[in-house]
């Protein structure tokens, strides 16, 4: 975690949140605009301590990544969600929404 401050416990891009969990989030995050875009250097980790403080103050953001190869798109959405312990929710085209509920007062009450 080279850089990222943040020292919860780590949920993976492919964390334990159901199915209804997501679209509850999707629903939520819908409106938002991205907080984070990658730029051309990719995943640095300015951008990865970035990610954690937007994750601290809104539990809930759309990230942005430039055009190109899915695959590798993909890969820097799911490498962020590691670094950061947070839950990769949706991706869709360039935007991806990834989830971290604060560990001292959650913001978001997602169903069970």
């Amino acid at each position: 975690m080279s850089g990222v401050p943040h020292n919860s416990t780590a949920m993976s891009s492919q964390s334990s949140l159901s199915e209804r969990q997501r679209r509850h989030l999707r629903g939520l995050a819908h409106e938002l605009q991205p907080v984070v875009r990658l730029g051309s250097a990719g995943l640095t980790d300015a951008v990865a301590r970035e990610t954690d403080r937007a994750l601290t103050d809104h539990e809930l953001i759309k990230i942005k990544a430039p055009g190109g190869d899915r695959e590798a798109r993909d890969a820097v959405f799911e490498e962020l969600a590691r670094r950061t312990g947070s839950s990769l929710v949706h991706r869709i085209g360039n935007v991806a929404v990834l989830y971290r509920p604060r560990p001292d007062l959650p913001k978001i009450v997602i169903p069970d």
